[in-house]
């Protein structure tokens, strides 16, 4: 017998995963990074325009000039940072865009409390993860929480996955071909910086 209160999940839009249910993912189809930078300019360019308005202020831990760029067409604020010399107190901003990880010495809850501190209420954190270790994700979730932060969305930032034939491999060894990114937000209750 059915439970006549309970409702199902309404249908996924977008790309989806198969599986039971179907789970909806954001999947963006971007160039890789250069090899010392941290993204390419559509992947920072799709930051902006996602979770910035006209005028409001990027912060930028990033290696490479795409995020200036990204965000001075679009007429956003930017201040470039180190991993290491942000914390002082400052305007809150809307977007904090960071490598993952920033800077092995520090530890997650204290780095992401910091970047909490420098955000607006409702301000994003968008960590660029560089690893390809299976449980990063949740530790950066519990680690995000624990600092005041809430998980928002993961983004998959796949890189040449539309040639077909691709390799995957070289010489035994897995290719990257794709970037995560884990967006945390402040809440809109939080006090400012």
């Amino acid at each position: 017998m059915s439970d006549p209160t309970r409702t199902s999940a309404p249908d996924p839009i977008g790309e989806i995963v198969p599986g039971q249910p179907p789970v909806p993912i954001t999947v963006w189809h971007v160039p890789a990074p250069a090899r010392s930078q941290t993204m390419s300019l559509p992947m920072a360019q799709r930051l902006v325009a996602g979770f910035t308005h006209r005028h409001d202020l990027v912060l930028d831990l990033t290696t490479g000039p795409q995020l200036a760029r990204a965000a001075m067409s679009a007429r956003r604020r930017h201040r470039r940072h180190t991993a290491g010399g942000f914390d002082h107190p400052g305007e809150p901003a809307a977007l904090l865009v960071t490598p993952w990880p920033p800077d092995r010495s520090q530890r997650p809850v204290e780095f992401l409390s910091v970047c909490a501190g420098r955000l607006q209420p409702g301000g994003c954190v968008a960590l660029v993860i560089a690893t390809g270790e299976v449980t990063i994700h949740q530790r950066l979730i519990a680690a995000g929480h624990a600092a005041g932060l809430t998980y928002l969305q993961h983004y998959i930032a796949a890189h040449q996955l539309r040639l077909t034939g691709a390799r995957l491999t070289i010489h035994e060894q897995h290719l990257r071909v794709h970037t995560d990114v884990v967006v945390l937000a402040l809440p809109t209750d939080a006090e400012g910086g």
